[in-house]
């Protein structure tokens, strides 16, 4: 999964589309994540599916991709612009 707890994210589908928030928790084996201030009841709080959510990246949304550097190590980084996460 692609997406880490303390990203901001935008919604892209369903009754919340458009709104931000921060991810409080991640549900890599539902292939879920919970956001912060999203889909939000009076009792209780459903997940919201990972293909629904885009990570924001400088107040942008971006599809995230890998990176490995030349010391190993695997970063994340926007599709589009080439930036770290």
């Amino acid at each position: 999964m692609k997406l880490r707890k303390g990203d901001t994210v935008v919604v892209i589908a369903g009754k919340d589309k458009g709104k931000q928030g921060v991810i409080s928790s991640v549900l890599p084996k539902e292939n879920k994540v919970i956001v912060a201030g999203v889909n939000t009841a009076k009792r209780h709080t459903k997940a919201t599916h990972a293909s629904n959510v885009m990570l924001v990246v400088k107040g942008k949304p971006a599809r995230v991709g890998y990176k490995t550097k030349a010391d190993g190590t695997k970063v994340r980084v926007a599709k589009k612009t080439g930036d770290e996460v």
